[in-house]
């Protein structure tokens, strides 16, 4: 019969054994920690179901205004103005003035990258039986 401490977690290494050249080649390819940081921060502004929908509105309907994002997304204009602030601060959208209106768009093809695989991944457990 086995005991409680005898049972390994299914995450967990059956025997512990550490292959010391993979650790060190994978610890020297790791991005530095303000890389991951700033990772991290993007990915946060990604999780907020808010923002991403008006980034998706960006992916989809190209440069836009706050009133079209807003009407597009089904939030306030103050709510889209928020999270574009949030945004364009963390460089995944940019903004043109033109007069007194501001278009947005975003930033470069690394966000419309990231997005477009994002959806993909999501949609790829959908098509799953």
């Amino acid at each position: 019969m086995s005991s409680a401490s005898d049972v390994i977690a299914p995450d967990a290494c059956a025997v512990r054994v550490v292959d010391a050249a993979k650790v060190a080649a994978v610890s020297a390819s790791l991005p530095d920690t303000e890389t991951i940081t700033e990772l991290a921060q993007v990915f946060g502004l990604l999780s907020d179901p808010g923002r991403l929908r008006v980034i998706t509105a960006l992916l989809e309907g190209g440069e836009m205004c706050v009133c079209d994002i807003a009407a597009s997304c089904g939030h306030s204009e103050s709510a889209v103005s928020h999270a574009l602030r949030l945004l364009r601060a963390n460089r995944v959208v940019r903004v043109r003035r033109a007069g007194r209106m501001a278009y947005y768009r975003l930033d470069d093809s690394h966000v419309r990258l990231l997005l477009d695989l994002a959806l993909t991944h999501v949609g790829h457990g959908e098509e799953d039986p």
